[in-house]
């Protein structure tokens, strides 16, 4: 996170008063490497980030009253807020809050759908439903988010009752990383699951971001 010379940062390096131009990014953790990677490459130097924990993917109850948090906390430092979730499991609560504070939102139902691409994503919805997704970050993070919570470290035999209805697990990737991959297609043996793997790249967040 970069703030603005000879200006008073916040602990988190957040600019606290000056303005000019800079747009504050507030994100899910889980999309922290591939903003600041759509960053680096793109120059993208007016734009700040600022992350929520990567853990309200499983609770995203809590998603919306952090966001409304950060964007009081913040707002006065910036032009611009984007908010760099999509719906996220919150019902509409989270564009709600969004309209009512006057902050833009990346579009689609969740990160699987706009790491794809959200037209192509609603277009095979419905000959996907039996699809698992990850993204490079939930293959990192695999154990963490999936293993521990569900339980299977402790009870393997869950292992059918929540992945029973499912046939494959896409990897949709972001990056083109061998081990990644490697470890993907691991994810998909230990689920029991087909795999299929999708370069998807950055999908609409890149678009959103340079739209900034």
């Amino acid at each position: 996170m970069q703030g603005l010379n000879d200006n008073k940062l916040t602990e988190t390096g957040l600019p606290l008063t000056q303005k000019s131009g800079r747009v504050l990014l507030v994100a899910c953790g889980a999309l922290a490497r591939e903003i600041i990677d759509l960053k680096k490459a793109n120059g993208w130097v007016h734009l700040d980030l600022t992350c929520l924990p990567a853990k309200y993917h499983l609770y995203p109850d809590k998603i919306t009253e952090a966001v409304r948090d950060t964007v009081a906390k913040h707002g006065d430092a910036y032009d611009t807020i984007f908010v760099v979730y999509a719906d996220c499991g919150t019902g509409g609560l989270l564009e709600a809050a969004c309209k009512e504070l006057g902050v833009e939102m990346i579009a689609g139902p969740h990160c699987y759908s706009f790491f794809e691409g959200n037209d192509r994503f609603a277009k095979q919805a419905e000959t996907e439903i039996t699809a698992f997704y990850l993204t490079d970050f939930l293959v990192r993070q695999f154990e963490a988010f999936i293993i521990k919570p569900m339980g299977l470290d402790r009870h393997p035999e869950l292992r059918d009752m929540y992945f029973g209805n499912y046939e494959k697990l896409v990897y949709q990737a972001q990056t083109d990383d061998p081990a990644l991959t490697a470890k993907a297609r691991d994810c998909a043996d230990f689920l029991g699951l087909a795999f299929e793997r999708r370069l998807t790249g950055y999908g609409d967040l890149a678009t959103a971001l340079a739209k900034l």
